[in-house]
């Protein structure tokens, strides 16, 4: 069994407020659930405007699956967002 995970920080210049961030990243989320079947959550900067940063899961027999799992959600969410990516660290187990 191999876990892979991911930890995307997203700047999102246009977001004022904490209900518009709220609105971007559940839309971001829902997206990525139902398409992918990963976990995914935002996991800092609750409280900052224009910093999102998710965190992705997900559970399968190897790690090159993992891998292009992982690769797929990164592609989506790229393809998906007005925002930025500044920084992703990825770590299977």
């Amino acid at each position: 069994m191999v876990v892979g995970t991911v930890r995307i920080k997203i700047y999102a210049p246009w977001v004022h407020s904490l209900k518009e961030k709220r609105m971007v990243v559940k839309s971001l989320c829902a997206k990525v659930k139902n398409k992918f079947n990963v976990s995914i959550a935002e996991v800092e900067d609750q409280d900052l405007h224009q910093s999102i940063v998710l965190g992705i899961a997900c559970i399968t027999s190897s790690s090159a699956h993992a891998d292009k799992i992982l690769d797929t959600v990164i592609n989506f969410i790229e393809g998906n967002t007005e925002g930025d990516i500044i920084n992703i660290e990825r770590l299977l187990y």
